[in-house]
């Protein structure tokens, strides 16, 4: 098997969003090509030698362009933009044609999130969300474009964002956003300026909006009230009803509908992948899609005049591109080039999907890489990864920019789990996590552990964890409080102190702390005892840590305390921060950085 560097795996160009122009010709995307993301335009169609090159409109280094979202008119883009990381996002708005960044809101310590369509469809008015009144509370408010008039649509002691325009422009739909599995939709009249709840509930129940009938009669929005996993409903205008539209065994994530209003389309993530239908209303069949690529499918929407679906396809081998499909004739075609580092598909590795038994008796669904080549007795050192979240899912895509397919490359195996807490698996199972962080999911950590002991594959000598955010927590978890097992570990902007880390999240999301982690003051021995910090004495294994200096989220004093220590204890420690990042990496020098690091970190003490 040849041998590839660490950069020609992550010669890679991500893409982050995108929206298509009023006349289905372009469409907008946010993309690092130039080293941070960037707000680019291209063509939809093809030209006689492939797709058309795209253009670049912005010109950002220090700032990061998030969105990227067409105006009615087609004269000018919508971008969220932060500092260095800071997700205090600013509304900006670019000239299709020329384009440069023009702000629309100027108030670094405030934050501002939009949806899919946050225009009006006759575009005059911008919907959007913020804490500018209070930081521990969203509002969603509309802002007239051509007086810049602000006024308030939903406000209050809640964290509330738009989601979606009805297409006569005469309503509004919210969620309110309660806890990561309980959330409630508002459907707001903005002329009359009155909402109404439409999802009275107990219990935690999940409700996303999703999008309007084209004749405004009603909305489709998805939900898991009555059941374990996510389904397809649609609300009726006019007589309050709700009905059903689909309920497969598995998550409904996204989904849009034709203008027309001939065509819907939907995903279905099955066991991590992603499956598409799409239903002809006209003929009322439905159709799946076998030639596309299998991967994990994302940012689904409906070319505005014409029966082409967009959406972005990442797959274990290849990082995401922008793919068009033709619904009517099947057709699709790529209109990015993401990946630029050389290496065939064929030496790549596609991950197995496994589960293996815990504790309780569960089985924890996980993705096993094994190196290509090894040869009968010979032994692999393997890499334990931890997906952040916790309420995420680790899925099969091109992950960490190449990260494990270098791995694997040099002769690393690879397993990633879903550890209880995870998405994808049901609310019940999701649920598993609340105030259970550092519990019952280090267990099934741990028999991650015993399942690789019994591989004749693997070398169990040689493990090492790795992940970022609660994926970090998880590492560090795993180094001080089974320490026995690890031979080497990386942790990205990992909580190393629950009692720190609740005290220091962003103001609108202490709300739900308590009820998702922990209370700082009522539950302080519980959270201590959680606490990775707590174990400090016991790590053994070396570890690097890589931490951004303006992360909202896990401040960088959890990293701090933590190196701190370790240094004190003369323990192996090397400490990594990025002044200009946040949560997380946008600028594609300190990508390469950060992840080349922790490549060759566990080549170091791996190999």
């Amino acid at each position: 098997m040849p041998k590839y560097s660490f950069e020609q795996f992550a010669a890679v160009r991500n893409y982050a969003d995108f929206s298509f122009s009023p006349d289905g010709e372009w469409v907008t995307f946010s993309t690092n090509a130039s080293g941070q993301f960037n707000v680019w335009k291209q063509r939809v169609g093809r030209g006689p030698d492939g797709p058309y090159m795209p253009i670049q409109l912005t010109t950002l280094v220090n700032e990061t362009a998030r969105r990227a979202v067409w105006s009615p008119d087609g004269t000018r883009i919508l971008t969220t933009a932060d500092h260095h990381g800071n997700e205090n996002f600013q509304l900006l708005e670019i000239p299709a044609e020329e384009g440069w960044l023009y702000p629309i809101t100027d108030n670094p310590d405030a934050r501002h999130e939009i949806s899919g369509q946050p225009f009006s469809p006759d575009g005059t008015l911008l919907a959007y969300g913020t804490n500018e009144r209070n930081p521990s509370d969203f509002d969603v408010v509309v802002r007239e474009l051509a007086s810049g008039e602000v006024r308030p649509i939903l406000a209050g002691d809640a964290n509330y964002f738009p989601a979606a325009w009805s297409p006569d422009g005469t309503h509004l739909t919210v969620v309110k956003f309660n806890s990561n599995t309980d959330q409630d939709i508002y459907v707001c009249d903005i002329a009359a300026g009155t909402q109404q709840h439409i999802t009275p509930h107990e219990g935690d129940v999940k409700f996303f909006p999703a999008s309007w009938e084209a004749d405004s009669s009603g909305f489709y929005f998805v939900t898991d009230q009555g059941r374990e996993f996510m389904a397809l409903n649609f609300y009726d205008m006019a007589t309050g009803e709700i009905r059903v539209v689909e309920a497969p065994d598995w998550d409904i994530q996204g989904g849009d509908g034709s203008k027309d209003g001939r065509y819907r389309a939907w995903l279905v993530n099955e066991d991590g992948y992603s499956r598409l239908y799409v239903r002809d209303r006209q003929t009322d069949t439905v159709r799946t899609f076998d030639d596309l690529p299998k991967g994990v499918y994302t940012s689904l929407s409906f070319n505005p005049t014409r029966p082409i679906l967009g959406m972005l396809i990442t797959r274990s081998v290849r990082p995401g591109e922008l793919t068009m499909l033709d619904v009517e004739s099947g057709e699709h075609w790529t209109l990015t080039q993401g990946y630029l580092g050389g290496v065939p598909i064929a030496d790549m590795v596609e991950p197995e999907l496994i589960r293996y038994p815990t504790h309780d008796g569960r089985e924890i669904p996980a993705f096993l890489y094994k190196p290509h080549g090894m040869k009968a007795g010979e032994k692999a050192p393997v890499v334990l990864s931890v997906h952040g979240g916790p309420e995420a899912q680790e899925l099969p895509t091109y992950n960490y920019n190449g990260l494990y397919q270098y791995l694997l490359n040099r002769g690393i195996g690879i397993i990633a789990t879903n550890i209880r807490g995870s998405t994808g698996y049901g609310k019940s199972y999701q649920t598993l996590i609340h105030r259970d962080w550092g519990g019952d999911e280090l267990k099934d950590l741990e028999h991650a552990v015993f399942y690789l002991q019994g591989l004749d594959w693997v070398n169990s000598e040689k493990l090492g964890v790795f992940g970022g955010s609660f994926g970090g927590f998880a590492t560090l978890s795993c180094v001080t409080r089974l320490p026995q097992y690890w031979a080497a570990a990386v942790d990205i902007v990992g909580p190393s102190n629950l009692i720190t880390f609740v005290k220091a999240v962003p103001p609108f999301w202490r709300r739900f702390m308590a009820k998702w982690v922990g209370d700082p003051e009522e539950d302080k021995e519980f959270l201590i005892e959680r606490s990775p910090i707590t174990y400090v004495d016991d790590i053994q294994a070396p570890i690097l840590i890589i931490q951004g200096a303006n992360d909202p989220r896990v401040v960088k004093p959890e990293s701090d305390q933590m190196v701190a220590r370790l240094e004190e204890l003369g323990r192996t420690v090397e400490y990594m921060v990025f002044e200009d990042e946040g949560h997380g990496f946008t600028k594609t020098a300190n990508t390469l950085k950060a992840l080349g690091a922790s490549a060759k970190w566990f080549e170091k003490y791996l190999l």
